[in-house]
């Protein structure tokens, strides 16, 4: 087995005991990157020359006996739109493609700190707001098992990266499905964190964020295996003063009851949830019933009016600040879909505004009493198999993908952790399920997603698929 095959926790674990050298490991997924990025243009600024000479001294600090990070050597990947020092933070933007970043955001110090190595940086639509990756700058990313269909987004480059072998851990961001989508479409694993437990923060953008943004959007790892999303949560969570939100919550909460009450949801309110789709939700309460957690197909609270509320929130900011950018330097196809959106959901007036944000505040009591009774809750990351590339540039067009999104939108709305897990096949594809629980109960995800993957088997890297 080569060594970019292997998952981040054997990789360190090589590299940590003189098995292998983070040059040795640098250079096999430098190899694969050779190997598979032609096909799917994932990795769309390659660090090769840093990346080797980060290694040499990896090497020559392990030999000097000095204490080594829990990813001493292990290449990964960083999205585009996070600051890391001496690269531009483009975002996809033709105009900032030299928009060089003085700092390394928290999420990417937190991955040198602990030893990873950044052999490249990875590709995102047009300021990140669409599930299709695909901008005037960098191009179109493919969807390694079916280049027909997106890879997801906005994280896109992410999750073909990892499904591919170039690195076992690629970070990107999530404010409406951004991390689980792309891990769902590319078929590996991908982890939303809650509220406050990564740290984030680009100094390239100093006029802060909209309040939508503040409460919904996270960092989060894309990995192939679950224990590489427990390592690389463990890592990316490490606190930050720059960011305000970064609470210092223990990574392992107080062991609930036993057993473990799960609820499913196969069939999301709001519209038609694919059979595909359903299946493996089931199939994944058959997985954690034979573990011995108790599943029941049951609702949480008021799930139609959690889409609404996103929508509302996040569409007001949008229409406020990034859409009048978006016409100025963003691309036709980004400027295209976001009139799409903004034509199905358009910017509330004040009183509206504040009234969803008050009634989130409200929902978010509702759900947390029901996490309470079933601390674990199951749905599909998608209610619909990925959509074929850019068909959301009509009005028709992104309405079937918001539809199909709106299992991805409790999660951010409510600031609550999520992992995407692949369960069963469909084609091509790997079908799947996102586990959500409460607050700072990323533990809880994880097991569960352990217990699916013991069922399913792990992910392994892939090569591109050819349409």
């Amino acid at each position: 087995m080569q060594l970019w095959q292997l998952d981040a926790t054997d990789l360190a674990h090589l590299v940590r005991t003189g098995r292998a050298s983070a040059r040795e490991a640098v250079q096999s997924c430098l190899a694969r990157l050779d190997a598979v990025n032609p096909a799917i243009n994932a990795v769309v600024r390659r660090l090769d020359d840093e990346a080797l000479a980060a290694a040499d001294a990896a090497d020559t600090a392990r030999a000097r006996g000095e204490a080594l990070g829990p990813l001493h050597g292990v290449p990964v990947t960083t999205k585009i739109n996070v600051d890391q020092r001496g690269c531009p933070t483009d975002n996809g933007i033709v105009a900032y493609k030299d928009a060089i970043a003085a700092e390394d955001s928290p999420v990417v110090a937190n991955l040198r700190h602990a030893g990873a190595i950044v052999i490249g940086r990875t590709n995102a639509p047009a300021f990140s707001m669409r599930i299709f990756t695909d901008n005037a700058l960098h191009g179109r990313t493919l969807n390694p098992r079916d280049p027909t269909v997106t890879p997801g987004g906005s994280s896109g480059g992410a999750g073909a990266a990892v499904a591919t072998g170039i690195g076992p851990i690629a970070h990107g961001n999530d404010i409406g499905g951004s991390v689980r989508i792309p891990a769902h479409c590319c078929g590996v694993v991908g982890l939303r964190v809650g509220f406050g437990r990564i740290p984030a923060f680009n100094a390239s953008a100093p006029g802060g964020r909209p309040i939508g943004a503040q409460l919904m959007s996270v960092q989060g790892p894309h990995t192939r295996t679950v224990r590489d999303a427990r390592l690389a949560l463990s890592v990316m969570s490490r606190g930050d003063r720059r960011d305000w939100k970064w609470a210092d919550a223990p990574l392992v909460g107080p062991a609930p009851p036993r057993p473990l009450r799960v609820a499913l949801v196969p069939e999301v309110p709001g519209g038609p949830t694919h059979p595909a789709q359903a299946a493996a939700v089931r199939q994944a309460g058959k997985h954690l019933a034979a573990a011995g957690y108790r599943v029941e197909e049951v609702l949480p609270p008021d799930m139609p009016r959690v889409v609404e509320l996103w929508h509302h929130i996040l569409a007001t900011d949008t229409a406020a600040g990034l859409w009048p950018l978006m016409q100025q330097v963003g691309d036709a196809d980004g400027q295209a879909a976001m009139a799409a959106w903004l034509a199905l959901h358009p910017p509330v007036d004040l009183p509206t505004y504040v009234a969803a944000l008050t009634a989130r505040d409200a929902m978010l009591l509702r759900w947390l009493a029901f996490l309470e009774q079933w601390p674990l809750v199951v749905l599909p990351v998608l209610c619909d198999l990925p959509p074929r590339q850019v068909s959301d540039l009509t009005p028709d067009g992104h309405g079937a993908v918001l539809a199909s999104m709106r299992s991805a939108l409790p999660a951010p709305l409510l600031g609550l952790p999520g992992l995407a897990v692949p369960v069963g096949t469909h084609g091509m594809l790997r079908t799947g399920v996102q586990i959500m629980a409460g607050r700072f109960r990323e533990d809880l995800c994880l097991d569960a997603g352990e217990v699916l993957e013991a069922a399913e088997g792990r992910v392994e890297p892939i090569d591109p698929a050819r349409s």
